[in-house]
């Protein structure tokens, strides 16, 4: 099969890079992570542009980089297409030159290449511009040739690393749409770095958490959601995290307790979703298992909610409506009644 197998290991001064990654054919894999966990260095290990100090990498089943004392298959013989960043398109070269170039190098004529160029240019809507230089281009524009010019090099592994993030936002969700597309036609195994949450979960089939040159956790979107591993995780969908111990029920973290659903002991995660995180002027009656007094210590409106930040003994995140905002007059500085019920409260070990 067309797999990407990887252990990748790598040392860089006091940082050391120690990931294992199996890609299927025909599967989209996302890393996320904090800046300078390693993600980007994932990526040019596997195209070679960085040889491994250690470990092995198998492309389609096939050794391209044994480590120190295994066989290394330079760049243009791994049959990889890359997407940079910052698109890195020949400045000199046309358009149309630059999705050529690709087929070029793997030993189609001049004649052949454009033709495959014009093709992949139509493919991606930019064939009215295939004689103009890269500098006439905008963000959008320049990120549809170099997807053309890594297609058209008829790669067996794709590799993009963040490859919306030069695109206004105007844009950005069409060319989301239209890149999914794209990674769906691909047949071989694809790895993507990405920044923005929202590109993730429109891109990914599966989610690799780097952190600090290691695989925190990797899975399915929904499973990640349901039972983040680690508060880099919890922060990647929204989520409220809280690092503490579990016994008979009650979860301590610091001076903060909280009824739990789970009866399991040890160091734990506790996660809720802000929007179960009820609010209210008065104390609240009925079920909730967990109420408690805290501090409003801003207000973050985004599109159809708003983020209450709230000070306290656990620093909380309520989300609510902006009617319940001006319904409450939630303001700054503004003491609240919190209710969270025990059964919103996902307990994860640690």
């Amino acid at each position: 099969m067309n797999d990407l197998r990887a252990r990748l290991q790598l040392q860089r001064g006091r940082f050391a890079l120690d990931v294992t990654l199996h890609v299927r054919a025909g599967e989209t894999l996302v890393l996320v992570g904090p800046n300078g966990a390693g993600k980007t260095t994932c990526l040019h290990t596997i195209a070679g542009l960085v040889p491994l100090d250690g470990g092995a990498l198998e492309l389609g089943g096939r050794c391209v980089d044994g480590g120190p004392d295994g066989p290394f298959e330079p760049p243009e013989r791994r049959c990889v297409g890359l997407l940079f960043q910052d698109h890195l398109l020949f400045p000199t070269m046309s358009v149309l030159d630059n999705v050529a170039f690709g087929p070029s190098c793997r030993g189609r004529s001049r004649r052949e290449a454009r033709a495959r160029a014009m093709q992949w240019l139509g493919r991606v809507g930019m064939a009215e511009l295939a004689h103009e230089r890269p500098q006439r281009l905008s963000g959008g524009q320049a990120q549809r040739v170099a997807l053309a010019r890594a297609l058209a090099a008829e790669p067996s592994v794709l590799l993009l690393d963040e490859p919306l993030s030069m695109v206004d936002a105007a844009a950005k969700a069409e060319l989301r749409r239209e890149l999914r597309r794209h990674l769906d036609a691909f047949a071989g195994p694809r790895l993507a770095v990405v920044h923005d949450v929202a590109d993730a979960f429109a891109l990914a089939d599966r989610i690799a958490v780097l952190e600090a040159g290691r695989l925190s956790q990797q899975g399915r979107l929904q499973d990640l959601a349901a039972r983040p591993g680690s508060r880099d995780v919890a922060d990647l969908f929204g989520l409220n995290c809280f690092a503490g111990t579990c016994r008979d029920g009650t979860f301590v973290a610091g001076d903060a307790q909280l009824v739990v659903p789970s009866a399991s002991a040890g160091d734990v995660l506790v996660t809720v979703h802000p929007r179960a995180v009820a609010l209210f002027r008065e104390r609240p009656a009925g079920s909730p298992r967990n109420v408690f007094e805290a501090r409003i210590a801003a207000l973050e409106p985004s599109l159809d909610r708003v983020r209450v930040r709230l000070d306290g003994s656990l620093p909380w995140v309520a989300e609510v409506t902006p009617a319940a905002v001006d319904e409450l007059a939630l303001a700054p500085g503004e003491r609240v009644w919190v209710a969270v019920k025990a059964t919103e409260l996902t307990v994860t070990p640690r």
